[in-house]
């Protein structure tokens, strides 16, 4: 959150920075809408590699005078970044909230003449003298004075500032400064191409748009600025003049903000709040990860996801230990976020100036390829991006309270065979290694930056949501049209009667009990664990936080959930998102007097699409907020869900698979042919086997395949296409069959290969439906054209590497 100048629009008063309110509530960003459809927008130009510079604000909170950004003060950040930084490609100085004071004649924002007695001018052509680009900052909406002062808006006769506005008067934004702009008018896109152009004349190249809408702590559309957004974007673009949104931006409308803006911000403020003692935190950052596992798709070509100030120069001033800045700096950096520093340039210390100017972490940044994870449910995080020269960045996270090694599995990263390994922090070359490498001893809080690049005879393999696989046409992400990977048990009960039981019959959907301890559970803020409760919880535990604010966010796969937890009068609302969209406040409180209830189910949602969700639940009252368990339900897998076994009457136990045969992984703990057989989609489990087990029930896990990463992109129409570009010797196709597809042409380097059929007879995952090897160990492009059928599914493209 930034904290605007009431003059913003013409609100003829300034305001210093505020203490930051109650946390956000929504501290990780929900799940990326899965039916979001895949564009083919041109990148602009002057945002083809996320920027490097200098953002006043951090300074502005941690000096305590939101007034510190003086005329002297940002001559001094420009010659400091010009001196330190500038050689390294720093050369953004952006100016926050407090800039301007009041409105010209034509309600035009104008420059505080307290702050710059010499004029703002003078100042923007230091910075533009040094080879530096100048930033400003605005809000939406027109303030009441300038509305009240019906001003004609420059450039449009017949036009006013009290025409523009919605009728009856609405709130613009986040702290209700400004009153909503009416952009049916003609009359208000003139007016915001008005101070866009004379912001143009003074020279600035960047504007921060601060309290966009939905995001900014409301996404309930009570608030919406997609309309300012878009008239800011139209009249920026004319000028080249970057354009960022700000803040905690809601992850739904990602395809919207990525069409109109260069950079978003995707979580609230990285400052502490703390002035004069630190500028940011350790939690402030560690809050990051879990957004970004959503946000990564939405990043690169010419659009960048925003993690705010890299508060690392000092650490004096920063607030974090020297791993915990070097951590930071390796997120922005692989995240392929805008690397600007809050940090008093003229104050930079050693280690931070080593920080801020590796090379080598320098050229991950500008590489511009956001990292993903392999999964947020551990401590031990591993993010890795595939670059266009073939190697990787691999990023080794411990998040955890203890030092720990930490491995990258190669196939994880869809590799095959062995790799080199480069230290990109020590900058020293670690050897070649074979199907893994581990990190030992990484520590609190701490990273290793790697460079891995496959050697010949490995294979790559690139999932379809990876950054430079190319869509022509309406493809969509999920949405229904993918398979996740999972497990059912079987529960399977041994007798010695003489009589078994008979068979269970199966239900349509099965439940899966998450407990509060789930490392899948991604808890954000201060939360603790209380365990050997005694009051019948599940598990006899737990989670709970008194921080309101706090949140909890649980992706998961299936087709219903449910959040279960006590009800007290200790206890109060709770914000329900599920999607990213808020869908109900649930009381888990009681009135005085009342008992305290155990694992009470206070929120259901079912019918779900069976693919990918997000449960969040926020704190919003009470003296506590708890966890104890979250229910999924998945469609049922087996025919029956429950078996038996008699000793006396041994006999084979078969199960029917509810999905494609092949798509069984195994069971877990038996040996197929020797325990089990598998014939089309019939379970056979020996009585050899079943004889040894104990008596009572036995749990056996059945494991099912899924699409590669549980995603897929699919296409409906005939004509569109999906290409990757490679340096290799041959490639594959892996995809989905089933009766909803058809044939497809597959193309390389512009010639068709093969046309494959897709069709099947049932719903299969990760099928290699064409294969083309031969090819000389140069610059190759695959593309596959959807020819017939309902839909066309695609999942990876796997390369050789010679």
């Amino acid at each position: 959150m930034r904290l605007p100048s009431a003059a913003v629009l013409g609100v003829a008063l300034l305001l210093d920075p505020l203490p930051k309110p109650s946390p956000p509530p929504t501290p990780a960003a929900p799940a990326a809408p899965a039916t979001s459809v895949i564009s083919a927008a041109t990148a602009d130009p002057w945002a083809a590699k996320p920027y490097l510079g200098w953002s006043s604000y951090s300074m502005q909170v941690y000096s305590g005078n939101g007034k510190w950004i003086t005329a002297d003060q940002l001559i001094k950040q420009s010659d400091a970044m010009h001196k330190k930084l500038q050689k390294y490609g720093y050369d953004h100085l952006n100016v926050d909230a407090g800039w301007n004071d009041g409105v010209d004649a034509n309600g035009r924002p104008q420059p505080s003449a307290t702050l710059y007695p010499q004029g703002l001018q003078k100042v923007i052509d230091h910075v533009h003298a040094n080879g530096q680009k100048f930033g400003l900052y605005m809000i939406p909406g027109v303030s009441p004075a300038v509305y009240e002062a019906s001003l004609p808006i420059a450039g449009a006769p017949g036009c006013t500032t009290h025409d523009i506005v919605k009728q009856p008067t609405q709130q613009a934004d986040y702290w209700k400064i400004g009153y909503r702009i009416d952009f049916t008018n003609p009359c208000s896109q003139k007016y915001i191409d008005s101070i866009v152009d004379r912001f143009a004349a003074w020279g600035v190249n960047f504007v921060k748009f601060d309290s966009v809408t939905p995001g900014s702590g409301i996404s309930d559309l009570s608030l919406d600025a997609r309309d300012d957004v878009a008239a800011w974007s139209a009249a920026l673009k004319k000028h080249r003049i970057w354009f960022e949104l700000s803040w905690a931006l809601d992850p739904k409308y990602a395809d919207y903000w990525r069409s109109k803006a260069n950079g978003w911000r995707i979580d609230w403020d990285v400052e502490c709040y703390c002035a004069n003692d630190a500028l940011t935190q350790w939690q402030n950052v560690a809050r990051l990860f879990p957004g970004l596992a959503t946000w990564w798709r939405n990043g690169g070509d010419g659009g960048w996801n925003d993690l705010d100030s890299l508060d690392v120069g000092n650490g004096g001033m920063d607030g974090m230990t020297r791993d915990e800045r070097q951590a930071a700096t390796t997120l922005w950096a692989v995240s392929a976020a805008p690397m600007y520093t809050g940090n008093d340039l003229t104050n930079l210390d050693a280690y931070g100036l080593s920080l801020l100017t590796n090379p080598e972490v320098i050229a991950v940044n500008q590489a511009g390829v956001p990292a993903r994870p392999v999964s947020t449910a551990t401590q031990q995080q591993v993010w890795y991006a595939l670059n266009d020269d073939g190697s990787y960045t691999v990023a080794l996270f411990n998040l955890g309270r203890t030092d720990r090694d930490v491995t990258a599995n190669f196939a994880d990263l869809g590799l095959t065979g062995s790799a080199t390994v480069r230290d990109l922090w020590a900058r020293t070359d670690l050897g070649r290694f074979t199907g893994k490498y581990t990190a030992a001893t990484v520590p609190i809080h701490g990273v290793r930056l790697l460079k891995v690049t496959p050697q010949p005879g490995a294979t790559v393999a690139v999932n379809d949501d990876a950054l430079r696989v190319g869509y022509t046409g309406e493809w969509t992400r999920n949405g229904g049209a993918e398979v996740a990977a999972t497990t059912q048990p079987l529960a399977l009960t041994v007798t010695d009667t003489g009589s078994p039981a008979p068979a269970s019959s199966s239900g349509p959907v099965r439940t899966i009990t998450h407990d509060d301890t789930d490392p899948g559970i991604a808890y954000a803020g201060t939360w603790s664990q209380s365990t050997g409760r005694g009051l019948g919880d599940f598990g006899d535990g737990v989670h709970y936080t008194e921080r309101d604010g706090d949140s909890f966010q649980y992706a998961f796969t299936g087709t219903g959930v449910s959040y279960v937890t006590e009800m007290d009068t200790s206890q109060g609302n709770v914000d329900i998102y599920l999607d990213g969209q808020l869908v109900k406040t649930v009381n888990t409180g009681r009135e005085p007097g009342q008992p305290r209830l155990s694992q009470q189910t206070v929120f259901t949602a079912d019918n779900l699409t069976d693919g990918s969700h997000t449960l969040m639940a926020v704190k919003k009252s009470g003296s506590y907020l708890l966890v104890d368990r979250i229910d999924v339900l998945q469609p049922s897998l087996l025919d029956p869900p429950a078996a038996s076994f008699d000793r006396k009457a041994p006999a084979d136990v078969q199960v029917k698979l509810l999905r494609a045969g092949s798509e069984l992984t195994g069971i877990t703990g038996l040996t197929p042919g020797t325990d089990y057989t598998l014939s089309g989609s019939t379970v056979t489990l020996r009585s050899a086997y079943l004889a040894g087990l104990p008596l009572g029930t036995t749990r056996l896990d059945f494991g099912f395949r899924g699409d590669t990463l549980d995603d897929v992109h699919a296409t409906t129409r005939n004509g569109d296409s999906v290409s990757y570009t490679f340096t290799g010797t041959g490639v594959d196709w892996i995809t989905a069959t089933g009766p909803d597809q058809g044939l497809a042409d597959v193309y390389v380097d512009g010639k068709l290969a093969r046309r494959v059929d897709t069709h099947a007879a049932v719903r299969a995952t990760q099928q290699t439906v064409v294969r083309v090897a031969g090819l000389t160990n140069t610059r190759h492009t695959v593309k596959v054209v959807k020819v017939s059928g309902d839909v066309l599914r695609s999942d990876v493209l796997r390369y050789t590497v010679k």
